[in-house]
């Protein structure tokens, strides 16, 4: 292959996930790499490519993540496509993605993090206060099933799996009375307004990475390395830095209810984490600051305080 790379006769192929998000985000990465190098579009091939995670029967079955695999549901697919040459980037969204890359793959390049709040959805009241006993929440996410059981035990929640649109749909056909998005993904197609209120972190913790866009690669790919280096956002990767130290000692998976958010204040960053039992019946939190450079400790240590005040079988869902 020439030296001149990517050019329209050798583009850089960009594996994706066919949902209108997951383009949405991998357009994102292509415009910000065509304007970081002054190159054509046609030096860009987006590949789209099926996970585990896309089946339609899965979605339509409405089956808890669980009972169908953890976080590589989204990953595996396009992660093979990449180790065989078929891709030479995957972009994703951080918060689908497991603490540990395959051998030959790394996440080192995240672009400029975006609202990490929740999005409360409904036809019929403006905020998750406003939802009176009983009615029904839809969510596919442990973590916010947990967190709503934890402080509104009244209400029942139903499954709702399925990409944005779908879940717009089902919630239009009456399967619940509301449902809870994420303000980023709304944000980056361009429908904001869907959301009835955005949901603040003190009220709900979001996912760990929430918001964020990951673009892995091989990694001994020097020139794919070089074409990323000027995409990757100092401040989001001092925040995941933090966010991922911390779901990795707690060894997290798409099982696990966690949620934690990094802030940077200066030149130090403001930790919260949280774990809850599945059925929010127990929620334990904890925070604390560090300096940045110190933000993997601080991460772990925070998960480490977690687990030593976890009450035996409390990890029983792990």
């Amino acid at each position: 292959m020439s030296t001149d790379f990517p050019t329209p006769d050798q583009p850089l192929k960009i594996g994706t996930r066919g949902s209108p998000l997951a383009l949405a985000q991998a357009h994102e990465t292509r415009a910000r790499l065509m304007e970081a190098h002054d190159l054509p579009e046609a030096a860009f091939e987006i590949m789209v490519i099926k996970t585990t995670g896309d089946d339609r029967s899965l979605i339509d079955a409405d089956r808890p993540l669980k009972e169908i695999g953890n976080k590589g549901l989204f990953t595996k697919e396009i992660e093979e496509a990449m180790l065989t040459g078929g891709i030479d980037i995957a972009v994703h969204s951080m918060k689908d993605m497991p603490t540990l890359q395959p051998d030959g793959l790394v996440l080192d390049c995240y672009l400029p993090r975006e609202d990490t709040r929740d999005a409360f959805v409904s036809r019929h009241v403006a905020t998750l206060a406003d939802l009176a006993q009983g009615q029904v929440v839809g969510t596919s996410s442990l973590r916010r099933r947990a967190q709503l059981l934890s402080r509104r035990p009244d209400l029942k929640v139903v499954e709702f799996r399925g990409n944005v649109q779908t879940r717009l749909k089902k919630l239009d056909a009456g399967v619940a009375d509301c449902t809870f998005l994420a303000m980023a993904g709304l944000n980056r197609m361009n429908m904001a307004d869907v959301a009835s209120s955005a949901i603040a972190p003190e009220d709900m913790l979001p996912a760990i990475a929430q918001g964020a866009i990951g673009i892995e690669r091989r990694s001994d790919d020097d020139r794919v390395a070089a074409l990323l280096a000027p995409l990757n956002d100092t401040p989001t990767t001092q925040r995941l830095t933090v966010e991922r130290a911390f779901l990795a000692t707690l060894d997290g998976s798409c099982e696990t209810p966690i949620a934690g958010l990094a802030l940077l204040e200066g030149d130090t960053v403001w930790m919260r984490g949280e774990i809850l039992r599945p059925d929010g019946s127990e929620r334990l939190y904890e925070e604390g600051r560090a300096a940045i450079a110190d933000g993997a400790d601080l991460g772990r240590d925070l998960a480490s305080r977690l687990r030593a005040r976890a009450p035996d079988g409390f990890f029983s869902w792990l």
